[in-house]
């Protein structure tokens, strides 16, 4: 609910604080008066655009302040959330400034915010209707939003964007196994000849090393065999392994008269001989290995460019060929596999499909149980608006699937016998559409709350029994909630819980506007200057005084 519009420095306002209170806040003046700016400046600092010159000639800056009364379940609390701003307990406020420069800063709970954040909480808080509202009626793209919100089906409706969700995850897993497949049918000759090709080979890690080692030896075995075999020569009997076994020989002959201290020298030697042997026959082996052969090199060259080529080919390092052939392998099982994997996704869409449709199906019944029921609610709304003649009509017609179902859904009206049906804004005339509208939100009551409505002129155009006609619904529609009125008819005004009057009061050539809260006797006299103009007679005042009675409304009491 909105509590208080604080305006400072804007239009023709220099100060102004206007308090509002639930239930019918009636809002009255002379044309001219200013009740116009007092919505452009609840629009401006509720972010909506509007005109581009709004501060107050003569001043740096103009400023508004709206204070709203949130219960703790408004839906304003969620964008509140999204955005990170701290809740403020029941209480919200927003601060927008503009400076004489066109420059404007907008705060929400003392926190600075962006125009499109005002305008999400704007959504949540206020709405407000005319006969020129671009909103709602006039907009078909939102009467589907208007039936469902009327027939109360939210349990179909997100069922409905579940199962559309699912569907669409369904069809993309089916679209991604599909197009896996057809690339890999695509390459699949090249993942045969591959795997043939490193099957043949047969790589092992660490196949290039050892075998680029043994060619390097291979290949310097002519200039290091010479050398090799003096090693050997310096080892064998008539070099180390001579001198050794005769030294160890000389001192086991001289051991027995020697005594203990020969042993340990003897059983050195025993070592030195036995770890002698041991290089001996490492040399031996590498002799043999320097025997090269010209065949094995050539075998051990092929291997290595075979490997390494394949290695370039794939674009991997040679001691990833095995797991790359593995992987391959893996790829080839899957191709192979296909048929059933697609079988089973392709099941998969089929059962999203199906339960998107009989959740749509459900969802368009209700939608069309809702149609007639608004159709008929809405008949029931039109008579006592004098517009009994009139027909309002709710088609619900099939549109290509989406999230919301498979419904378009258009209001069309016929407010002339014999008329074909219409769409509203091509149809209906201003006044006729301000009391459809009404109409409408009254049908819609239950989804009012926690929103404060503004009706601007509303009742423009009508008088007599379907100005109080439109009052009392006007009343029943603040019954539990608030609802703000700018009218030029007694009969609203005389309805009215609360009621207001702008003033536009003139010196020094300054033209300023102010509001003053009526009761009793000043709000006699304005509903009576309402009744005959600028000159109010006593019979006005009796005939505001009649309607006020009638009306059950005491001034700023709620009956």
């Amino acid at each position: 609910m909105l509590r208080t519009l604080d305006i400072t420095d804007m239009l023709l306002i220099d100060r102004l604080e206007l308090d509002l209170r639930p239930g019918l806040n009636v809002l009255t003046g002379e044309t001219g008066a200013g009740k116009s700016i007092l919505l452009d400046m609840l629009g401006f600092v509720l972010g909506w655009r509007g005109r581009a010159e709004l501060v107050r000639s003569g001043a740096a800056q103009g400023e508004v302040t709206a204070v709203f009364d949130l219960d703790d379940a408004h839906p304003a609390r969620a964008v509140l959330d999204e955005a990170g701003i701290a809740g403020g307990g029941s209480e919200l406020i927003l601060r927008r400034v503009n400076t004489s420069d066109g420059r404007k800063t907008a705060w929400v709970n003392d926190r600075r915010v962006s125009g499109e954040i005002l305008r999400r909480l704007s959504e949540t808080l206020v709405e407000v209707h005319g006969q020129h509202d671009d909103r709602g009626l006039l907009n078909p793209r939102g009467h589907r939003s208007v039936l469902d919100a009327f027939a109360g089906h939210d349990d179909l409706r997100e069922a409905v964007r579940l199962a559309w969700r699912a569907r669409a995850v369904a069809k993309k897993a089916l679209a991604e196994a599909e197009e896996e497949v057809a690339a890999a049918r695509a390459e699949e000759e090249f993942l045969r000849h591959s795997v043939k090709e490193l099957d043949a080979l047969s790589p092992i890690v660490g196949d290039e090393s050892a075998l680029d080692a043994d060619r390097r030896m291979m290949r310097a075995a002519g200039s290091i065999r010479e050398d090799v075999e003096k090693a050997s020569a310096s080892l064998g009997p008539e070099g180390a392994e001579g001198r050794l076994s005769d030294a160890k020989r000389w001192l086991e002959g001289v051991e027995a008269d020697a005594g203990a201290e020969v042993g340990a020298p003897v059983a050195a030697l025993g070592r030195a001989l036995a770890e002698l042997g041991e290089a001996q026959d490492g040399v031996a082996r590498l002799l043999d290995k320097l025997e090269v052969d010209p065949q094995a090199l050539e075998r051990i060259e092929e291997r290595l460019f075979e490997l390494r080529g394949l290695a370039r080919k794939h674009g991997v390092a040679s001691d990833e060929l095995a797991a790359l052939a593995e992987e391959m392998r893996g790829k080839l099982a899957r191709l192979d596999d296909t048929s059933g994997g697609l079988a089973a996704l392709s099941a998969a869409v089929d059962g999203a499909d199906a339960t998107f449709a009989a959740a749509a199906r459900k969802l368009s019944a209700s939608r069309r149980e809702a149609a007639s029921r608004l159709d008929a609610e809405m008949a029931g709304e039109l008579a006592p608006l004098k517009m009994d003649r009139a027909v309002f009509t709710t088609e619900v017609s099939e549109a290509d699937a989406s999230p919301d179902g498979v419904d378009a859904v258009a209001f069309t009206v016929v407010t002339t016998p014999g008329t074909p049906p219409g769409p509203l804004n091509r149809i209906a005339s201003g006044g006729e559409l301000s009391r459809f509208m009404l109409a409408l939100k009254v049908c819609l009551r239950r989804e009012n709350a926690g929103i404060t409505m503004i009706f601007d002129e509303i009742d423009r155009g009508v008088g007599g029994a379907t100005a109080d006609a439109v009052g009392r619904r006007l009343s029943s529609l603040a019954s539990d909630g608030q609802v703000l009125v700018v009218t030029h008819s007694p009969q609203v005004a005389a309805l009215g819980d609360h009621h207001m009057r702008v003033e536009k009061r003139v010196s020094e050539d300054t033209a300023l506007s102010s509001v003053v809260a009526l009761t009793d006797v000043k709000r006699v006299d304005e509903i009576a200057r309402m009744i005959s103009g600028d000159r109010v007679t006593d019979a006005a005042k009796e005939a505001a005084g009649a309607l006020i009675a009638g009306s059950g409304r005491a001034a700023g009491k709620k009956k």
